[in-house]
């Protein structure tokens, strides 16, 4: 089959009635290249938005149409596209004839557009889709993921039937089973010859086998094949080996179709004894929890911009990604499988109850198995991915009826994929929520005075601890939880020693947890072999749901959401453009992934208020020693540690030491004068340094830093580069301030796909070309056309000389 990347040159626009117009735009209005976030061009309000869950975008209906030819020689083939997002309710004419749906948002899926064609003349594919009311978190709109044409011969391979598995291995020799399904649609009946090619990293042929197949008109029939890979790569977390299958169909050595996929050769097995075993070793989960969004980018979705964030959160110690709530994307999924990072990959946020006002749990009945379908479908040849997730945390999970839609669900996965671990995200709160305020009078009746939001905080922690690891969530448990291999809790941690002695086979993991609490989990995690790993809510700051981590004083709204123009989370390890926040560095260091000691600093406030570390909300630090303040001021200092004891050391001289853990495990608080200069924190344990880290005094900015992370722009129109924007001093120190307006310009064959900061306070509009930098940073993207040449991007503003940046587009084609 041929497979073209099919991105280019769609005319975009509101959704408008038939009796108003069939055209979107004028021919020459309004184009767009795919991935195109719909919701994101739309723009945000305080009012008459989807409010804080979205991040307060607007809602909207659009349409996209795309002329195409279709040539006289399609007419003896099957011509497809496939999508592999659009955010929602999908619906695909052809000619102005309805050719296909999709309910699902997230879901990849096929519209066979053959009989729709007029052949030897211009054709128009339009699809609309819709966005409002209906996702917890920013979901973007529109056609957000890639498109593909596919045009293949009437005998064939079937898309998206290639599958690639590995049952038996050791070190000596791995068994390949390849499995696809071949159609005839021509009217005579064919016997074919089928050969299948494996080749190594390198393109080396490694194993291939070849068969034979007869098929009558109009017949599906499935083909396998074995080979065996002799002293095979294996795909594991620090050596990510990737396999191509190719798989061929001929008739008298005349080629008819192929297809090919990656894969990995590698084991997996769960137990409550060994825990989660990859190729024999057991591995305990450094989970991240993640959204699909892309920060200033929306929901648009790019190979470049899923392999940074990839990079970044395998940089931050994490091994594995869950994907929150939705199946991720097969870009993130490509990277994974390249860096060595896990997969949970999830289908659902609900089921038959809704949790927003048009969401899916209105589809789910009629949708749901061709959804599971299509994740399955989506994965199978992705070593990255080890768990399939049916559901988080679903109101109905506890009820029997709820409980039987999960078996349903799970039963359905392992029909299709035997091979993976299948698991819920299980939540205490839905589970037992009609006796949650039972369950709270308790909690409130021996609280301490909630002051404000940080202490509600608190307490919601201690809520969920308890509904947890009560005998009601217990009792409710034990049916959703025989349907899946390994049990997901959310906030569930309390349960584990609860159930070790009535159920000492059960294996569980947490599927969301505290950020907060980490450094407790961790220890839970080590310690008990049946508990797999945990996954911190969230590894990425995301769009939506804003202010859940944010920091709350006395003299701010008291609210858990935030209100307009907040427009992030902020409970991310990771910030929205990328930049590790000092939760990361803490947990870093509770993984035991570093000795190097991480050192912060607040400047302490008049009333002396401090916001303590609880539920998403990490301490207000920053790694800064430049402050607007008078020398001698004390400031509060911080450091995380494997160290026993930290020295602080002060232009040259110790000022303070002390032990580590006294207050938090790998913790150290102490004050410290402030005086322009160098503050250090040294580790010790047992009484020799471990490591040093150093914060320096930054002078005024005075120039624009630009880190890029490549300078070539490949990938054709889906190609990204980032470029990372600091204000720095003469020495090159990063400045947090003052922040200034910047101005980004260029030339060449590239455009500004998105700009912005950081800062989740903000009404910047990410597709503008200015932007205000927040702590000193900024995020620029940019993005091919598909033609070659170089490209010059210019930073500018007041104050500062101009930054210059040369990169070169190679022009090569479109990733397909």
């Amino acid at each position: 089959m041929l497979r073209t990347s099919w991105n280019d040159g769609w005319q975009f626009g509101p959704l408008v009635s038939v009796h108003e117009a069939i055209r979107v735009a004028a021919p020459s209005e309004n184009v767009v290249t795919l991935p195109h976030d719909a919701l994101l061009a739309d723009g945000r309000a305080a009012e008459g938005s989807g409010g804080p869950q979205n991040g307060y975008f607007l809602g909207g209906r659009w349409s996209y149409e795309k002329q195409f030819d279709a040539p006289e020689v399609w007419e003896r083939t099957r011509v497809a596209v496939q999508f592999e997002g659009v955010y929602r309710d999908a619906t695909v004419y052809v000619n102005g004839a309805f050719a296909g749906q999709w309910a699902n948002g997230y879901s990849g899926f096929l519209v066979d557009i053959t009989p729709f064609l007029n052949f030897g003349q211009s054709n128009t594919i339009r699809v609309d889709a819709q966005a409002g009311d209906d996702s917890r978190w920013y979901s973007g709109g529109g056609i957000y993921r890639p498109v593909h044409l596919i045009v293949g011969d009437l005998v064939r391979v079937v898309p998206q039937t290639l599958r690639i598995s590995t049952p038996d291995l050791d070190s000596d020799l791995a068994t390949v089973i390849t499995r696809a399904e071949i159609v005839n649609d021509e009217p005579i009946t064919r016997t074919l010859d089928v050969r299948v090619d494996i080749t190594d990293g390198d393109g080396v042929a490694v194993a291939g086998e070849r068969g034979r197949i007869t098929l009558r008109s109009g017949e599906t029939l499935p083909v396998q094949l074995r080979a065996y890979i002799r002293e095979p790569r294996l795909w594991d977390l620090d050596t990510p080996n990737l396999y191509t299958a190719t798989i061929t169909v001929s008739h008298d050595d005349d080629v008819l179709d192929a297809d090919h996929t990656t894969f990995g050769v590698r084991s997996l097995s769960v137990d409550p004894v060994r825990g989660l075993r990859l190729n024999g070793r057991t591995v305990k989960l450094r989970g991240a929890a993640v959204h699909h969004d892309n920060g200033i980018l929306g929901a648009a979705e790019f190979a470049d911009a899923a392999l940074r964030r990839a990079v970044k959160l395998k940089a931050a110690g994490f091994n594995a990604v869950r994907s929150s709530h939705n199946p991720l994307s097969v870009a993130m999924l490509d990277a994974c499988d390249r860096l060595g990072l896990l997969v949970m990959d999830e289908a659902f946020d609900m089921w038959t109850v809704p949790k927003s006002g048009d969401d899916y749990s209105r589809r789910f009945p009629e949708w749901w198995e061709r959804d599971i379908d299509a994740l399955v479908a989506k994965d199978f040849n992705h070593p990255s991915v080890i768990i399939y997730s049916i559901g988080n945390e679903i109101i109905e999970a506890g009820t029997t009826h709820g409980a039987r839609w999960g078996r349903l669900l799970a039963e359905r996965v392992r029909a299709l994929d035997p091979t993976r671990i299948t698991t819920h995200a299980l939540q205490g709160m839905y589970i037992a929520r009609d006796k949650i305020p039972e369950l709270r009078a308790e909690v409130d009746s021996d609280s301490t005075v909630i002051k404000g939001l940080n202490d509600y905080l608190g307490q919601v922690t201690q809520l969920m601890e308890r509904v947890m690891a009560s005998d009601l969530v217990g009792e409710r448990l034990l049916e959703p939880a025989s349907t899946l291999d390994v049990v997901g809790l959310n906030y569930g941690d309390s349960r584990y020693a609860v159930d070790r002695t009535d159920f000492p086979n059960r294996v569980y993991f947490g599927s969301e947890s505290f950020p907060t609490r980490i450094d407790e989990i961790w220890r839970i995690v080590t310690d008990n072999d049946n508990v797999l790993g945990d996954f911190t809510w969230t590894g990425w700051d995301f769009l939506g749901e804003v202010g859940t981590g944010r920091h709350v004083y006395p003299e701010d709204a008291q609210v858990h959401r935030a209100p307009y123009p907040w427009i992030a989370a902020v409970c991310g390890d990771i910030d929205l453009i990328g930049d590790r926040k000092p939760m990361s560095f803490y947990r870093e260091v509770v993984f035991g992934l570093t000795d190097v000691p991480y050192v912060a600093a607040r400047l302490p406030r008049a009333d002396r208020f401090v916001i303590e570390p609880k539920a998403w909300t990490w301490s207000d630090v920053t790694p800064s020693w430049t402050w607007e303040t008078a020398e001698e001021t004390p400031i509060h200092v911080e450091a995380y540690s494997t160290g026993d004891e930290v020295a602080f050391i002060l232009n040259g001289e110790e000022v303070s030491r002390g032990p580590v853990g006294q207050k938090r495990p790998f913790l150290i608080e102490t004050e410290i004068p402030y005086r322009v200069g160098t503050l250090e924190a040294v580790a010790y344990r047992n009484g020799t340094e471990l490591a040093r880290n150093i914060l320096a005094t930054a002078g005024a900015a005075s120039h624009i830093r630009i880190d890029a992370d490549s300078d070539e722009l490949r990938g054709g129109s889906g190609g990204l580069v980032h470029l990372e924007i600091s204000l720095v001093d003469e020495s090159g120190v990063r400045c947090f301030g003052p922040d200034t307006q910047l101005e980004v310009s260029l030339t060449g064959p590239a455009v500004l796909q998105g700009l912005g900061s950081a800062n989740p306070v903000t009404e910047d509009d990410f597709r503008s070309s200015e932007t205000m930098t927040y702590r000193g940073r900024a995020l620029a993207v940019i993005r091919g056309t598909g033609a070659a040449g170089p490209i010059t991007v210019t930073v500018h503003a007041v104050g500062y000389p101009d930054t210059i940046v040369s990169l070169a587009a190679t022009g090569d084609s479109a990733r397909s």
